[in-house]
């Protein structure tokens, strides 16, 4: 049961209208600006968009590039390739 429902959710979300999902990803910006680790925004973002090109958009368009830039430089050496993929 569990390996078959173990996607955070990405069935509702794929219910959702793309304003939904650009605003359920601007919460999780806020919570990044709040302490929410990179990675996690990174994740989420993916699984609300739907797929890693779609979360780069929202992300792009939700963040300023100083935020993105700082946050590049902030991760940790093992996520800085997987936070560039989304924040470049």
């Amino acid at each position: 049961m569990l390996e078959t429902n173990n996607d955070l959710g990405a069935a509702l979300f794929k219910t959702w209208t793309e304003q939904q999902r650009s605003d359920e990803i601007g919460k999780l910006v806020q919570g990044f600006r709040n302490g929410v680790p990179i990675g996690i925004l990174c994740k989420m973002a993916e699984t609300i968009a739907g797929d890693s090109k779609k979360a780069r958009k929202h992300l792009k368009k939700l963040m300023t590039a100083d935020e993105r830039s700082a946050a590049i430089a902030s991760a940790p050496e093992a996520m800085a390739p997987i936070v560039k993929s989304f924040l470049l």
